[in-house]
């Protein structure tokens, strides 16, 4: 004996049918939802990225700054030393020392070579020459004398530095007046 079952699939039976309908519209909004959350997920990584990306590149300047103020601070350690090399250096031509090839001066002139040259290393430049023109944002006119052309320096009392764009001492000089 055969039983007819009304589940049979067949095409004209309208309760399978309806019953295969609604689990594709099941499945269908099932896809949707899923769609919705992978971009969801997708769009929050891509926030996340893009905020460690920025958070890597802060932190990488960050660093350089704590890396050129210890360098700064070096720096402004070294300076006085080599004021004291072009003290030490004028005392020795004060005292009559004349010539130049003084094992004693010539030492001297060694040792501030070395020290300069590792400071240009650094990005350090020193500013201050005679015969430049005076520029209050990078001399301190400590003193004027009359003479021509105006704004001139005349003579470094103490050289200036400047650590890549930043000013740490200004070059004290005489200037002629303006």
């Amino acid at each position: 004996m055969i039983k007819h079952h009304s589940e049979h699939s067949t095409p004209n039976n309208p309760p399978i049918k309806s019953k295969i309908d609604s689990e594709v519209a099941k499945l269908k909004e099932s896809i949707r939802k899923l769609e919705k959350e992978k971009e969801e997920y997708l769009n929050g990584w891509k926030k996340q990225r893009a905020e460690f990306l920025n958070y890597k590149k802060d932190e990488e300047k960050r660093f350089a700054e704590i890396v050129n103020f210890a360098n700064q601070r070096l720096i402004q350690e070294l300076i006085p030393v080599i004021d004291s090399f072009d003290l030490a250096e004028q005392s020795f031509l004060a005292k009559g020392v004349k010539d130049k090839e003084d094992n004693y001066l010539k030492g001297l002139e060694l040792i501030r070579e070395q020290i300069e040259s590792f400071l240009e290393k650094m990005g350090v430049r020193m500013i201050g020459k005679v015969g430049d023109k005076f520029d209050p944002s990078l001399h301190e006119a400590i003193k004027q004398v009359p003479g021509k052309p105006a704004g001139i320096i005349q003579k470094v009392i103490g050289r200036g530095y400047i650590l890549k764009d930043k000013l740490i001492r200004p070059a004290r000089v005489i200037v002629t007046e303006t």
